[in-house]
């Protein structure tokens, strides 16, 4: 997915280090990535206060509704992308000849490395129902100058939780079960399954950070006897680190994402769909995309037809720092 909210946030506070646990909830908000596309798009991370958790940098989600998604081609460096659809089918095309169609159930994951270009569209000319979350995973030095890759999982591990529930393990390791995909950080990224009238027990990591996201239902978040969070929508709830389980109820079938993963080996300059370390970096790229440079490739079955890349700011792009 191609952001068309580029903006530059510059920042002299120092970063605050999590140390502890947390329970903050943050809103999701409209970003314009609807406009001629007509896609209703909101956005739980990166949030001023909160820029990444764990290696995890950017969550979507368009829909649900009834839409005709055309997303040209558009380049990524720095980053894997996750898409991961709830609803409808969408198919995937990119620099290194991929071409496949996504469904319910399973990933996508596209890792840049040093550049790729991609596209996304809807399976059909008319408009359909479609609802996914797509997710930006920001990849550490040893890998993110690399070559890029696509690969496809139909068939992701499940794990039962007590009290009545089920994940299934998108990307990293949760509670012992990995999934296929390739991680490049410790890392989790798992679809929490809550039964209506139950009360169930998530594992986590106390080393680690994690955040929980509401998808569908209503679900509660319990992170202490007295203390519970009740999620509604998009609404990202930051755990912090230190735990080592939370517990979740919800009176009616709810679905939320799990993300987490050690802290992040540093701060990255994120601009459109970019994930750096310095402004000069990002720069380059996006020049390199308007002159239509060899870095990211043509993508397979398109034309001339590609999204432009919008204005620089007229200050340096920084590093984004956490304040929670």
């Amino acid at each position: 997915m191609t952001r068309l909210d580029a903006y530059a946030e510059e920042s002299l506070e120092q970063s605050v280090e999590c140390d502890g646990p947390r329970a903050v909830v943050l809103d999701a908000r409209e970003v314009p990535l609807g406009g001629v596309r007509a896609m209703q798009v909101h956005r739980a991370l990166p949030q001023r206060e909160l820029p990444m958790v764990g290696a995890w940098c950017f969550l979507d989600r368009f829909g649900p509704q009834d839409v005709r998604m055309r997303v040209e081609p558009h380049p990524h460096i720095g980053l894997q992308t996750v898409t991961w659809p709830l609803v409808g089918e969408v198919r995937h095309r990119d620099g290194i000849g991929s071409d496949v169609l996504i469904s319910r159930g399973q990933l996508n994951l596209m890792t840049s490395g040093r550049g790729i270009a991609h596209s996304e569209y809807s399976v059909t000319d008319d408009p359909i129902p479609l609802d996914a979350l797509q997710l930006w995973i920001a990849l550490p030095d040893s890998r993110r100058h690399g070559d890029p890759a696509f690969e496809q999982h139909a068939h992701l591990p499940e794990l039962a939780l007590d009290g009545g529930g089920s994940a299934t393990v998108v990307m990293g390791e949760l509670a012992g079960v990995r999934s296929p995909a390739s991680a490049y950080t410790p890392i989790v990224g798992a679809e929490i399954r809550v039964a209506a009238g139950s009360r169930i027990t998530l594992p986590l990591r106390a080393d680690w950070e994690h955040a929980l996201v509401g998808v569908a239902g209503t679900p509660r978040v319990h992170t202490a006897d007295a203390e519970r969070t009740e999620l509604v929508g998009l609404q990202l709830l930051y755990l912090g680190r230190g735990r080592d389980e939370v517990e979740i109820s919800s009176a009616e079938d709810a679905t939320l994402f799990l993300l987490g993963g050690e802290p992040f080996e540093d701060e990255i300059v994120m601009w459109w769909n970019f994930v750096g370390r310095d402004h000069d970096e990002i720069v380059a790229a996006r020049e390199e995309w308007e002159a239509g440079s060899e870095r990211f490739a043509h993508v397979v079955g398109h034309g001339d037809e590609r999204v432009p890349a919008p204005p620089l700011p007229a200050v340096r792009l920084t590093r984004r720092r956490r304040r929670l």
